[in-house]
């Protein structure tokens, strides 16, 4: 698929440093479950991606959505993301369902779908991020300004641009106070926004902002 340039999901100059420092402020026990909920996001997003057929992708996204939808009913995979994610539907923290849910959006890409795909890989990542850290905020307008910003940001098709924009500014006007679990999200949140706004990677007004929602949840 060529709606996502090859720098998805990342700002060039910081966001492998940016998204690790917010992922960082997930408590130790917890860490190891968050890194595998972004990593099913990032490996259904690379199938999409790269797969130049869309019914070879199709059949992969299929494969990812029934493992995740089986997941607690059969012995734990082999498959590490799998295996990591199992453990968390066996404690509860997580479901199949929603699991599955994020593969889901990516579907929608497929059915070319941009902003439904946006807004249902948001909701349903950051509401799998929010169980595993045990965090009772409330993550669906967050999850969906991130991923529409993500879209915004890193898509070569400017009417989708535009749309995915408007629909993450509207998503991220409001700013909310993230409990102590829920600030690996709302940082993320806080990244997505700062990078529609175009406040240069590395200012200091970025790093004091992800500073204070460490210290404060805001």
């Amino acid at each position: 698929m060529a709606l996502y340039t090859d720098t998805f999901g990342i700002d060039p100059a910081t966001g492998h440093a940016e998204r690790a420092l917010a992922l960082g402020y997930a408590p130790a026990p917890r860490r190891q479950a968050l890194a595998a909920v972004f990593a099913l996001d990032a490996t259904v997003a690379k199938l999409t991606r790269h797969t130049r057929d869309p019914m070879v992708a199709q059949m992969r996204l299929t494969w990812w959505h029934e493992a995740l939808s089986t997941l607690g009913t059969r012995d734990v995979p082999g498959q590490p993301i799998l295996a990591a994610l199992s453990r968390e539907v066996a404690a509860g923290r997580v479901t199949p369902a929603g699991l599955a849910a994020v593969v889901e959006g990516w579907e929608a890409l497929l059915d070319d779908e941009p902003l439904m795909h946006a807004r249902q890989r948001g909701a349903a990542l950051f509401a799998a991020a929010a169980g595993v850290l045990q965090a009772d905020d409330p993550v669906a307008a967050a999850g969906e300004g991130w991923a529409f910003a993500d879209l915004a940001l890193h898509t070569p098709d400017a009417t989708v641009a535009a749309a995915a924009r408007a629909e993450a500014v509207r998503a991220l006007a409001s700013p909310q106070c993230w409990s102590q679990p829920g600030r690996p999200l709302g940082a993320l949140a806080l990244i997505a926004r700062n990078d529609l706004a175009g406040i240069r990677a590395g200012a200091p007004k970025r790093v004091l902002a992800l500073l204070r929602m460490r210290l404060t949840g805001r």
